[in-house]
């Protein structure tokens, strides 16, 4: 099966049928990431009188109630709702489109005078083409497959050089996926920059902007361009779990 898509001028064709699934699953009672303190999350069985949602346990049918914090469990899809009082702006007010043309870059954060890892700007410049694709992929090194069940609370991990958000504005980029927990620091007294830049909140606010984090692109899925399909939950709150999945991009060349 072969799907078409012309973007800029430029023809390309995917398969349909080979997705490559950059989301992180969530698990219960399973060691997985977690991030910003969160509690883990948990699958609860509903008991209603003598009924019990476990099949395992005598039930008729499954059915449970899920605990999850989606900044601080996994894969996660935010809006600018994230750092905003409006109440419109959820993901699922936010987020109308779900295929774009995507960009996959491998780069390596830089260690600071101060100890800090991040990713610099002129690094990440270096990496993207000259297309001008709609999203833009960051996958850092190392990346190793630890990333799917690693805690980062307490360890300030690493982030976004916060003039990466002005300068992906500025190219029009609309969606941000990355492998670390924040595009900002940690800790940083509550600044967001990165966040605030990337969306131009609140001057000039880009409401149709998104950034996903805790995404894992194994090594296996080569940088380059890539039809994504951003998947989320339809949550009239500010982020929401996601499951990106990526489609491998080929050219198509006019007949001579």
């Amino acid at each position: 099966m072969e799907a078409t898509v012309t973007f800029q001028d430029q023809t390309f064709t995917f398969n349909p049928l080979q997705p490559l699934d950059i989301s992180m699953p969530l698990h219960n009672h399973e060691v997985q990431p977690e991030c910003f303190w969160a509690e883990p999350v948990q699958f609860d069985v509903i008991r209603v009188g003598d009924f019990v949602g476990s099949v395992a346990e005598g039930g008729s049918t499954n059915y449970k109630r899920i605990h999850v914090t989606p900044h601080g469990n996994g894969t996660h899809t935010e809006c600018y709702g994230h750092i905003s009082a409006d109440e419109n702006a959820t993901i699922h007010n936010c987020l109308k489109r779900f295929l774009y043309v995507a960009q996959l870059v491998t780069v390596q954060p830089q260690k600071q005078e101060n100890g800090d890892e991040v990713v610099m700007l002129e690094d990440l410049k270096a990496q993207l083409r000259s297309i001008k694709c709609e999203a833009v992929i960051l996958r850092t090194l190392p990346n190793s497959d630890d990333k799917l069940t690693r805690h980062y609370s307490g360890t300030n991990p690493p982030y976004l050089e916060h003039t990466i958000g002005q300068y992906l504005a500025e190219k029009g980029i609309q969606h941000l996926l990355l492998d670390l927990p924040s595009v900002d620091r940690e800790l940083d007294e509550g600044k967001l920059l990165c966040h605030h830049a990337f969306w131009q909140y609140p001057k000039n606010t880009r409401c149709g902007a998104t950034i996903t984090e805790l995404i894992y692109a194994p090594d296996h899925i080569p940088d380059g361009l890539y039809m994504l399909n951003l998947q989320i939950t339809s949550l009239q709150l500010d982020a929401s779990p996601s499951k990106p999945i990526l489609y491998t991009l080929a050219p198509v060349f006019p007949e001579l």
